[in-house]
């Protein structure tokens, strides 16, 4: 009876190998002679951990096969955790993209209007230019007669571009001798720049195309030759450029002066070659100007240059050090930038005290954030959250943190304890740069597409047209009536008038 019991398979084998289960092992191959994708492509398809004998037989491969298996667990492990893809040891340096974005959730709503919405096409234009009937002889189907007089009429709209060509005016110029003056003078051309045979406005359009669309300089000529039907070599075009620059550079100097004088001025920079030699461009911008300037320098020389005298309002700007070597009233550093060093950051380090550490402070940045969304505060609940929010960060700082990111960033709240929460008490004023990095993107997509400058003269050229179209473009203006409307002032007086204002135009 004892024996019987200790043979005695368990009930649930019993009952499995009456219903005709197996109960063995699932049977798997063997993972010798496989590279390390396909074994650790197999584990994956298994979705179960690797058993001692599998570890056994990769490590009967030998050092290489270990070592491939723990680089490539590893970067499938960092490719889950960030959401990108990890390249191949193999992979050349030619084929890996300088940044790739991780990938977005899902789309938060299908994309168009709602089904069932009004709709909506283009308008009907004020003026009709040309009108056209269609009348048929016969039908098109048969070839039978048709009535004399249409039974019905209807009428269709067509917007078009005709085909261009070219208006060359011959300018007769009549010179007359003046007896008080004792010489002879002419009347002004204000078509074209002196001695030029191309007139104002094609110089606004190619300039506008160029940069403040960001064209290069063979997509125009290209456009001239093929649509505008106006052949155009690059160097005469260019050439044309450096004397309307001339021609504009007070507007240049002016956009200086009035960002330096606006209360709001947001401030970015971004890498730029000259001869390829690397230069950095700057952007200092105001919700009505930018100016941009091409400096070798990054630093404290490059911000003497045009913080010529102290900033009487805001500056906005990122982390960068130099920054602080300007004098403004107030500051304000980008929220958003310390948002996203807590991101990065959270990538590689996952200790308790960094997580402690980014809890506190992300809640604090967050909170303030939505502070000046609250409505229904009333001006005494506002101030007590205004100081709370002082409180909490001095509570951060004051903290003896032991995790060297959490150390690294405190010593950033220490030393940019007032220029924080500067937007909590000055209207107007953003928590983050995000308008400075708007206006610095058109300059980014012009280095990409023309590959920057090839001299100083064009460099210096590059920022003074930008900031005048860019300028031009926050103001609402047409760029090419005003451009062309400025200079043929300029060729009529001698003076260039102002830069329009915002709501007003030149005539």
């Amino acid at each position: 009876m004892a024996n019987s019991l200790l043979t005695r398979d368990p009930p649930t084998a019993a009952a499995a190998r009456a219903r005709g289960v197996s109960t063995a092992p699932p049977r798997t191959e063997p993972l010798a002679k496989k590279s390390p994708e396909q074994l650790c492509q197999e584990l994956l398809a298994r979705k179960r951990a690797l058993s001692r004998q599998e570890a056994e037989q990769i490590s009967a491969q030998g050092r290489e096969a270990v070592v491939g298996v723990l680089v490539e667990v590893s970067a499938q492990f960092v490719e889950k955790a960030t959401g990108t893809k990890q390249p191949h040891p193999s992979t050349p340096s030619g084929m890996l993209p300088i940044y790739e974005k991780p990938p977005t959730g899902k789309r938060p709503r299908k994309p168009g209007r709602k089904e069932g919405h009004p709709g909506s096409r283009r308008s009907t234009p004020p003026e009709i230019t040309a009108r056209k009937e269609h009348v048929l002889a016969v039908c098109p189907d048969c070839g039978g007669n048709l009535s004399q007089k249409p039974c019905r009429r209807r009428t269709r709209t067509i917007e078009d571009i005709p085909e261009v060509k070219p208006e060359v005016t011959e300018h007769t110029i009549c010179g007359s001798y003046c007896r008080r003056c004792k010489k002879i003078v002419e009347p002004v051309v204000t078509d074209a720049l002196p001695g030029s045979k191309i007139g104002v406005y094609l110089l606004a359009l190619t300039a506008w195309l160029h940069y403040g669309v960001g064209m290069t300089l063979s997509q125009i000529l290209l456009l001239l030759n093929c649509h505008l039907r106006f052949p155009l070599s690059a160097g005469g075009l260019v050439q044309m450029w450096y004397r309307l620059q001339e021609v504009l550079y007070a507007w240049y100097e002016q956009i200086g002066e009035e960002v330096k004088a606006g209360g709001v001025v947001c401030a970015d920079e971004t890498g730029w070659r000259v001869s390829g030699i690397l230069h950095w461009l700057w952007c200092f911008t105001t919700s009505t100007a930018t100016y941009y300037m091409i400096d070798r320098s990054r630093g404290q020389p490059a911000l003497k240059k045009f913080f010529t005298e102290a900033l009487a309002g805001v500056l906005i700007t990122d982390f960068w050090g130099p920054y602080e070597h300007v004098i403004a009233a107030f500051k304000q550093k980008c929220l958003v930038h310390l948002l996203r060093e807590l991101k990065k950051v959270d990538l590689r380090n996952r200790s308790p005290g960094w997580r402690a550490f980014r809890k506190k402070l992300k809640r604090l940045v967050r909170d303030a954030l939505r502070l000046p969304k609250r409505e229904d505060l009333s001006s005494q609940e506002y101030a007590s959250r205004r100081t709370r929010l002082d409180s909490r960060l001095d509570e951060i700082i004051a903290t003896p943190w032991k995790d060297a990111d959490a150390k690294r960033l405190v010593k950033r709240l220490i030393k940019y304890r007032n220029h924080l929460f500067t937007f909590l008490d000055h209207d107007g004023v953003s928590a983050d740069n995000n308008h400075g990095e708007r206006e610095i993107r058109p300059a980014v997509i012009i280095r990409k597409n023309s590959l920057c400058n090839r001299s100083e003269k064009g460099a210096d050229m590059q920022a003074v047209m930008m900031s005048i179209y860019r300028t031009l473009k926050l103001r609402g203006h047409d760029p090419i009536r005003t451009v062309a409307a400025a200079v043929r002032a300029y060729l009529q007086t001698g003076k260039l008038p102002l830069l329009p204002a915002p709501g007003t135009s030149l005539r």
